[in-house]
């Protein structure tokens, strides 16, 4: 179970900001400083929640000199259960704002960040969740293969300068990096889903946006808000394709482990629990990868490769489950 240092308090808090982190105090440190030195025009009264996810190294430390420089809005919380789904739900739980956000220990917030969220919820009663730019901080100049549309491992977002809303008609993923939303709706929705949630070396995952349709099916909507922006560090590593392979391998086996809608739904039917319309796919992609490799276009090859490791990633993860069920006959046994 969680564990928190908290202080009695009964002031009104109107956001509550969930930092989730594990042996990363280096850089909590850097996001820290962005957090604690806001800008706010109004009477706006925010708290700062860190969940240590059974860190190891300074997290506590770090945290401990952020609340002896007299940051009383700064909170510590340790979780046991490893995953990032336990942390943020522990964080959820913690909260005491009507509006929770939520960003990661490895990017900065711009200094109007809790006062944009407040600001954009206050203005749009309609809304259920805010989210906005996740601006890359390259190590090195990106590979000239690496465009917009390999933006997906490294959670990257930028969908323009104008506001707009996402909903079951306009379905573009909001991601917790800088993503803001009412208490309330997670309490009526759920929360996030432990099962779904990476586990050591994973890479992939489908958390957010397994949260954000369960939001539009329930007729609720978010607003994506250009001005709400954060910088986020890419590391070396994920400028190389073999990340990005894992990427893809990773992501089919968590949609294989969601069981979307869309996804299942076949007209053909399923074999080995994966439904028809996705081995379609695969050979077509296939086949296009080897038109591709032929004619030398590296980068177009590359990305008929990499919806072929979804699917890998995907038929993996149904062959586990069906190979792992149990059969009809043991269900009679026991």
């Amino acid at each position: 179970m969680p564990s928190a240092d908290i202080a009695p308090d009964d002031r009104e808090w109107h956001v509550s900001v969930n930092v989730c982190t594990y042996n990363r105090h280096q850089l909590l440190r850097q996001l820290l400083e962005s957090l604690l030195e806001q800008r706010l025009d109004d009477a706006i009264r925010y708290e700062v929640i860190v969940v240590d996810n059974n860190s190891t190294d300074e997290t506590r430390q770090v945290v401990d000199e952020f609340i002896g420089r007299g940051h009383n809005h700064l909170r510590y919380i340790f979780e046991q259960r490893q995953g990032l789904s336990y942390a943020r739900n522990t964080a959820v739980e913690a909260a005491r704002a009507p509006i929770v956000a939520f960003t990661d220990d490895d990017v900065r917030v711009a200094p109007t960040w809790v006062q944009t969220i407040k600001r954009t919820l206050d203005h749009h009663p309609e809304v259920d969740c805010v989210g906005g730019k996740i601006v890359p901080c390259w190590p090195a100049p990106p590979p000239v293969w690496l465009t917009e549309r390999h933006w997906g491992p490294l959670a990257i977002v930028d969908f323009g300068d104008r506001p707009f809303y996402v909903s079951i008609h306009n379905q573009l993923c909001l991601l917790t990096a800088n993503m803001a939303i009412r208490k309330d709706v997670l309490e009526r929705i759920g929360r996030f889903r432990p099962q779904l949630q990476r586990v050591q070396n994973q890479v992939g995952s489908m958390e957010d946006h397994e949260l954000l349709l369960r939001l539009w099916r329930g007729q609720g909507q978010g607003m994506y808000v250009p001005e709400l922006v954060v910088d986020a560090d890419i590391t070396i590593d994920r400028l190389a394709k073999t990340y990005h392979r894992r990427w893809h391998f990773g992501h089919g086996s968590f949609y294989a482990m969601g069981r979307l809608e869309h996804m299942e739904r076949s007209q053909l039917g399923t074999f080995i629990g994966v439904p028809a319309h996705l081995y379609k796919r695969a050979v077509l992609d296939a086949v296009q990868w080897l038109g591709n490799v032929v004619c030398g276009n590296w980068d177009r090859a590359f990305d008929h490769e990499i919806a072929l490791r979804f699917f890998a990633g995907f038929l993996r993860r149904r062959c586990t489950d069906v190979l792992t069920a149990p059969t009809a006959d043991k269900g009679v046994a026991e």
